[in-house]
């Protein structure tokens, strides 16, 4: 019995360094998901619930294990994090930081992504590469993007900083930055240089060419008045 109670200490004891030691080195990114998600009540509940950041941690392993060449293990642990969390990050993936997954169910980020700081991406997004070309084939993400549900970015594109990727877009040309894209395939609306949808209500997105037709068709009512 004794024995049995020793090793239970040991273990919390090695729960609680490791908690402690996530939440030293992942403080900007759990202080990024309370920001970005108002569901989220405090600190410690993102440390220990949040999907998203679990398998933040388990990709930096990952990284770490990849740059030394260990590409089956790094592989390995990839696996296993997508199969607790459903989010598959490959380790050859570059991140910056304040990286945030919103619930992140089916989430996918290609080898050769590239994400920079300050990002988020909610549930159902792929950064996928096309073909079955070598070298860079998955997308750059700039600084302060957000993806919306179920989006898709494939190939070796760009998407500029401060951009907005509404639900749903399948994104497969270079976005500049500063811009707001929608439908299939991807259509972009200029925000005048200006940072975009602050509330990060990423399913009411201006659509251009909606907007082009109820131009044409308020057009045409007054055509017929006159």
């Amino acid at each position: 019995m004794a024995c049995l109670l020793n090793i239970i200490y040991i273990l919390a004891a090695l729960a609680l360094i490791k908690l402690t030691l996530i939440s030293v080195f992942f403080y900007g990114d759990i202080r990024a998901a309370q920001k970005k998600d108002p569901a989220a009540k405090s600190f410690i509940e993102v440390l220990l619930l949040y999907q998203g950041l679990h398998a933040l941690v388990a990709y930096r392993l990952g990284h770490a294990l990849y740059k030394m060449r260990l590409f089956f293990f790094a592989r390995w642990l990839s696996q296993m994090t997508r199969w607790m969390t459903g989010i598959e990050i490959h380790p050859g993936a570059k991140i910056g930081k304040r990286f945030f997954i919103d619930h992140g169910m089916g989430v996918v980020i290609g080898e050769t992504s590239i994400i920079g700081d300050d990002v988020l991406l909610y549930q159902g997004v792929t950064l996928g590469g096309t073909g079955l070309e070598k070298g860079k084939r998955h997308p750059t993400i700039g600084n302060n993007v957000v993806i919306g549900t179920g989006a898709k970015i494939l190939g070796n594109i760009t998407i500029g900083d401060n951009s907005y990727i509404g639900a749903n877009a399948v994104v497969i040309k270079d976005v500049p930055s500063n811009s707001t894209v929608v439908g299939v395939p991807g259509r972009i609306t200029k925000q005048d240089g200006k940072k975009i949808d602050i509330s990060l209500d990423h399913i009411h997105v201006l659509d251009p060419i909606m907007q082009a037709i109820e131009e044409l068709q308020k057009r045409i009512e007054k055509l017929e008045k006159k």
